[in-house]
């Protein structure tokens, strides 16, 4: 029996936004020339790097916790994915422009340098899903909801992420039904969860009810539909299993 690979720890970010049709958030498309989900569409996110928890965090107005690095990720990501920044009020599109071009020092550094601090107190944990054991590459993610930053416009770097859209959870999930985009199982089950969300206050207060986290490690299991992959009961999510030929992992 294969041992299986111990999870990184990574961060996503999903960030919501008020609509006529109800609540948006914004997903990006992954480059299919990546190894792991490639094509796929997913939150803004990633593993944590170094930086993330090695910062000076007391340069920082906030009070510490125990997920500071991956907040600081998710915020990290984001911006480096699709451009889209959450810092403490509004940010001039030029200083945008000047960081999204910076090089040197860490993120933190270029956002002090520029007058900016990240947002992290806006993050709100959302959930902490572990990729199945019989994945070839593991994460151990935390998802965070925060409002969209305003007046800002997503640029996608073009190399992880090469598009970049808002829609409603539905309006994804249907996309994904008819083919047309690729979910991976924690991204689908995470919008099967916002759909009944109807705003961002709405999405917010059902975080809140589930805290603190748990870590949703999904597994297989033999049904009689077939062998499929669960998760448990009572986490907020209207499915909790899955056929596994219908569950993208990677």
């Amino acid at each position: 029996m294969n041992t299986p690979v111990e999870p990184l720890s990574a961060a996503s970010l999903i960030l919501l936004r008020d609509s006529v049709d109800g609540l948006e958030v914004f997903m990006i498309q992954r480059h299919r020339d990546l190894r792991f989900a490639p094509g796929a569409t997913v939150f803004p996110g990633g593993r944590l790097d170094a930086e993330d928890s090695e910062l000076p965090w007391r340069e920082l107005s906030l009070p510490l916790t125990d997920d500071m690095p991956q907040r600081m990720a998710a915020i990290r990501e984001a911006f480096e994915e699709c451009g889209l920044l959450l810092t403490g009020g509004t940010v001039d599109t030029a200083v945008l422009d000047g960081l999204r071009s910076a090089s040197g020092g860490t993120f933190l550094d270029r956002l002090l340098a520029a007058g900016l601090e990240p947002d992290l107190a806006a993050l709100v944990p959302f959930a902490r899903w572990v990729t199945p054991e019989s994945v070839w590459r593991r994460y151990d993610t935390l998802f965070f909801l925060a409002k969209a930053p305003p007046r800002q416009t997503a640029v996608v770097d073009g190399m992880e992420a090469v598009a970049g859209f808002w829609g409603t959870p539905r309006a994804i999930l249907a996309e994904a039904e008819a083919e047309r985009l690729s979910l991976v199982f924690a991204t689908r089950m995470t919008l099967l969860r916002l759909a009944a969300c109807r705003t961002v206050r709405h999405a917010m207060e059902e975080a809140v009810r589930f805290h603190p986290l748990t870590p949703i490690l999904p597994r297989p299991a033999d049904t009689p539909e077939g062998p499929a992959l669960c998760i448990p009961e009572g986490l907020g999510y209207p499915l909790t299993r899955v056929l596994l030929e219908q569950a993208r992992l990677g």
